[in-house]
């Protein structure tokens, strides 16, 4: 059996045409069910559905062969014990910092808030910038509104989120996209099977 973490919400909207073109269905409608795991057309394939920050921790420790996650959480939580063979090219957002509109950069020791703590200590520490990093989890706009925070380090996708709280994007960070992983173990042990599914997957993104 090959176990595929699969990502809640819009990045699976955008996977299921991938591992159908792959030769890979859900036995059912996975937006109307509240099961957690999914026969497929396959006898020898099954779906997870997870929050997406679970996805890695999953194929990590090899409760799932496969999984699709973003490279935000990936960068967050680290990858070790996975294989990331594949940018799936969807959910394509990017990295940044934002501020409040027109504000200037301060100098000296800044507050960030952000749900990205490693990222963000990572990037500031690269910049050589003292930062104090405050760990929030949703709702970043509101920090430098609320004076909570200086700047955030957040997903900018439209960028219109921002902009209707008054911020503006200032520093890019890191292009994100969707990533297909896979257990190192499991690719020894089942290899043939998964790069089968890495093949088709694969000629589905190229054809896009």
């Amino acid at each position: 059996m090959i176990t595929i973490a699969l990502t809640k919400g819009r990045i699976l909207e955008e996977t299921l045409p991938l591992l159908e073109s792959a030769g890979i269905t859900p036995q059912e409608d996975i937006d109307k069910s509240r099961k957690l795991v999914f026969p497929t057309n396959r006898d020898d394939v099954q779906l997870l559905v997870l929050r997406g920050a679970d996805v890695p921790t999953y194929v990590q420790f090899g409760a799932a062969d496969m999984g699709i996650s973003g490279k935000d959480t990936l960068m967050e939580n680290g990858a070790d014990g996975l294989y990331e063979p594949l940018d799936l090219n969807i959910a394509k957002c990017q990295l940044m910092t934002a501020a409040i509109k027109g504000v200037p950069i301060k100098s000296g020791r800044i507050r960030v808030a952000t749900k990205y703590v490693n990222i963000a200590k990572q990037y500031y520490a690269a910049q050589g910038r003292q930062s104090d990093i405050i760990k929030l989890y949703g709702g970043m706009e509101l920090a430098p509104i609320m004076n909570l925070a200086d700047e955030i380090v957040d997903i900018v996708d439209t960028g219109n989120t921002l902009k209707a709280n008054g911020l503006e994007p200032r520093e890019f960070i890191a292009d994100i996209s969707s990533r297909l992983i896979v257990n190192k173990a499991s690719m020894k042990m089942k290899h043939v099977g998964i790069q089968t599914i890495i093949d088709g997957i694969a000629a589905a993104v190229n054809r896009d």
